[in-house]
């Protein structure tokens, strides 16, 4: 199924071999070559995916991703020449789906592509899904949404994956390594550290104490586990 894509890259170069890749697996694609524009483009196309590079002139791709995780959630692909490992935490912090560090393989990126976009369309084709609730916390699947006493929250889409992973099986103890496998697959360029962020902000959102965790709890030498928040009372 073809999807409108928008790839912002300021080198003319690797967006037309990205466009013509894409165009070549019957996508749409929509070039830019700064930051604000990708920013426009977003908000008047809205595009299925957004392949973002973070070098670019006038707003950059880390903030770029800032901004529009405060109003949108299409998927992001971010390209970095950065490769530490700093700098993708950083990224996927501030909400990015996936990461590829250049130089890369222009058939690693449709990979990653065809991947972002089975992910998206799997989630709005899924059925009217009960919302999971463990203690206070209760999350819609299929609208992808978060409340604790019910209050919201808003969580970046790799934060959500997680905590959906843990509620679809309350109590049970994850290592880092199988939430990695459910949620980005096996990516190699992202470390079992993007889990332990990804747990230390949503503590931060979901707990009374983020510091004395009663819900995400840290199960020493092994993961974490999701409980309901009853032991901690």
């Amino acid at each position: 199924m073809s999807a409108r894509v928008l790839v912002a890259e300021d080198d003319t170069k690797q967006a037309e071999v990205i466009r013509r890749y894409l165009e070549g697996e019957g996508h749409t694609a929509l070039v830019v070559h700064d930051g604000r524009a990708a920013l426009d483009e977003v908000r008047r196309h809205r595009p299925d995916l957004l392949i973002l590079d973070v070098m670019m002139p006038v707003v950059d791709g880390l903030d770029v991703c800032r901004i529009l995780r405060r109003e949108s959630d299409v998927p992001v692909l971010m390209l970095t020449a950065r490769s530490t490992e700093e700098d993708l935490l950083l990224g996927l912090d501030l909400g990015a789906d996936d990461y590829l560090t250049k130089p890369y393989s222009p058939r690693e990126l449709m990979a990653r592509t065809r991947t972002l976009l089975r992910r998206t369309r799997a989630s709005a084709a899924a059925p009217d899904d009960p919302v999971l609730r463990i203690g206070a916390l209760a999350l819609d699947p299929v609208r992808r949404i978060v409340e604790i006493e019910g209050r919201l929250v808003t969580c970046t889409p790799g934060e959500f994956d997680v905590l959906a992973t843990m509620a679809a099986e309350p109590e049970r103890v994850f290592t880092r390594r199988q939430l990695l496998a459910r949620t980005r697959g096996t990516d190699r360029y992202i470390t079992e550290r993007t889990i332990d962020v990804h747990v230390l902000n949503l503590r931060k959102k979901i707990e009374p104490v983020p510091r004395q965790p009663v819900y995400l709890r840290t199960v020493f030498g092994v993961g974490y586990c999701l409980t309901d928040g009853s032991r901690g009372r």
